[in-house]
């Protein structure tokens, strides 16, 4: 790749990173561009994934020193996932073209109703698992981040928008804790994605070092918006962003 194609995707990865963090999505902009300078699918598809691992990783780190982690129920919820994301990305290995978008448009429709209806649920200043969650919803959250995780391992592109009401009405987080179970569920399947990839295709390191820059910028800045934002201004982060990949995902 030439310098100016790099340094656009490292661009590209800060605004990825941040609408990662927030609400989802910022794959929609990393794997295309990539496709658009002459990558092969497969491949952007796992480069992508360099990117995604250290931008949670600098969003988990940055949840932490707010005071924001419970990494037991988190790595419980990743362990899940990361079943789901090992089959995952054995599909995503071989997946070409753009035949799965207006299934992910459908997804991501489906993730508007099921966020905007009912309340907010807790507050945006607790930073521990809620002690009155129920089994019956432990459980089912966990069983649900296996699908979720397969569709992160498979391709990664709009995996928050299905981890989020996962984790705000199923499980019933608010969305600042959601968000930081988010990154740490995705960092732990991420590392399992990426290994399959690796072992089977060709990634692109640097670029993917690049790129990964982007998003840990990006990321971070994600944290800093969720935490001082707080929930309000993260549903209308998710719904705006939703809005706009739904019509370019029918329509363009």
């Amino acid at each position: 790749m030439e310098t100016w194609e790099i340094a656009l995707l490292a661009c590209a990865g800060v605004v990825a990173g941040w609408l990662n963090v927030m609400a989802g999505g910022g794959s929609l902009l990393t794997v295309p561009l990539m496709v658009f300078m002459g990558v092969p699918g497969p491949v952007a598809n796992g480069t992508n994934r360099i990117a995604i691992l250290l931008q949670n990783i600098t969003a988990v780190t940055a949840f932490r020193r707010r005071g924001y982690s419970d990494f037991r129920l988190g790595l419980s919820l990743a362990a899940a996932a990361s079943v789901g994301a090992l089959f995952g990305a054995q599909v995503g290995v071989q997946l070409s073209g753009e035949w799965f978008n207006r299934t992910l448009a459908l997804i991501m429709i489906g993730v508007m109703l099921i966020m905007s209806h009912g309340g907010l649920r807790g507050s945006a200043s607790r930073t521990e698992a809620d002690p009155d969650i129920k089994p019956q919803r432990l459980l089912l959250g966990h069983v649900l981040m296996i699908g979720a995780g397969f569709w992160g391992g498979f391709i990664q592109i709009g995996v928050g928008f299905i981890l989020m009401p996962i984790l705000h009405r199923v499980m019933g987080f608010d969305l600042v804790r959601t968000n930081m179970y988010k990154v740490l569920v995705a960092l732990v399947y991420t590392i399992v994605a990426l290994a399959v990839f690796a072992s089977q295709l060709q990634l692109l390191w640097w670029v993917g070092l690049w790129l990964a820059l982007g998003n840990a910028i990006g990321g971070w800045l994600g944290v800093h918006t969720s935490v001082t934002r707080g929930d309000r201004w993260i549903r209308w982060v998710l719904n705006l962003t939703l809005t706009a990949f739904i019509i370019k995902l029918l329509f363009f």
